[in-house]
């Protein structure tokens, strides 16, 4: 049975604003992700190898073996990013049915990777774009976290979204395609959260882009598993959160 992929709708970087406010979604193709982030492509793709170092995902309830990651936290005020102390990643059981009300410890992200220049800018775009939509000034602080996924067919199936399909708790999602091989599936599944509308696509192009408003939009991916014979295939994603209230967790630190 030959395997059925939908093209991924893929919009101009010049009314990424618009599009988001619109209809709560905006996907990219890589040169129009360079294009909006105001970088090269190149300068994506250098950062593509870290990918090959993600430590096990240790926090897995489901018991699989098939997610690797690590994970960093910024503060963005105007044009200045601050990574902050490694912390844990916290998410409240209304978002994350799976793994809410636990504290993960992920490994952190590396130095190589989140002292490049194009780091930073992708950063910044992100947090401006997430006050824009919000409407906020940019010299209000914008919480950011980032996580570098590995899902990986090795015991022949993995879940890129264990949880289901889910909201995040925070502004805006942008979800990066770095890489896909000897894969099929990893379907991109994107709901209105109180509407009908919805669609889904597979992105396959590497630094491809997808921008949700996560207020309205309910996002997850399906399974992948290998593709013919490859022995071990795998999808990387970078996922990048904006939050403007703060990181999800310390309201309850700072009330005591």
């Amino acid at each position: 049975m030959a395997h059925v992929t939908f093209p991924p709708p893929y919009h101009s970087p010049n009314r990424v604003t618009e599009q988001l406010r619109d209809h709560g979604y905006v996907v990219l193709q890589p040169a129009d992700t360079a294009a909006w982030l105001e970088c090269d492509l190149a300068a994506l793709l250098a950062l593509t190898p870290d990918w090959e170092s993600l430590p096990p995902d240790e926090f897995l309830k489901d018991g699989g073996r098939y997610r690797f990651r690590r994970h960093a936290s910024f503060e963005v005020v105007g044009d200045t990013v601050t990574q902050v102390a490694h912390r844990a990643h916290w998410q409240p059981v209304k978002y994350n049915a799976l793994h809410g009300g636990m504290e993960r410890w992920f490994a952190p992200m590396h130095a190589s990777t989140t002292q490049q220049a194009v780091w930073t800018q992708l950063v910044a775009r992100l947090a401006h774009l997430s006050q824009q939509l919000c409407g906020k000034a940019m010299d209000t602080p914008c919480f950011v976290e980032a996580h570098q996924f590995r899902i990986d067919t090795a015991d022949g199936i993995g879940r890129p979204t264990p949880e289901g399909a889910h909201r995040d708790g925070v502004d805006l999602v942008a979800v990066f395609l770095v890489g896909r091989r000897g894969v099929k599936g990893g379907e991109t599944r994107v709901f209105e959260a109180q509407g009908p509308s919805g669609l889904r696509f597979t992105l396959t192009e590497p630094w491809s882009l997808m921008l949700l408003d996560d207020a309205r939009m309910i996002h997850e991916s399906t399974p992948i598993q290998p593709l013919g014979d490859a022995e071990h295939g795998a999808r990387d994603t970078l996922v990048i959160t904006c939050r403007g209230q703060g990181f999800q967790g310390d309201e309850g630190k700072k009330s005591g």
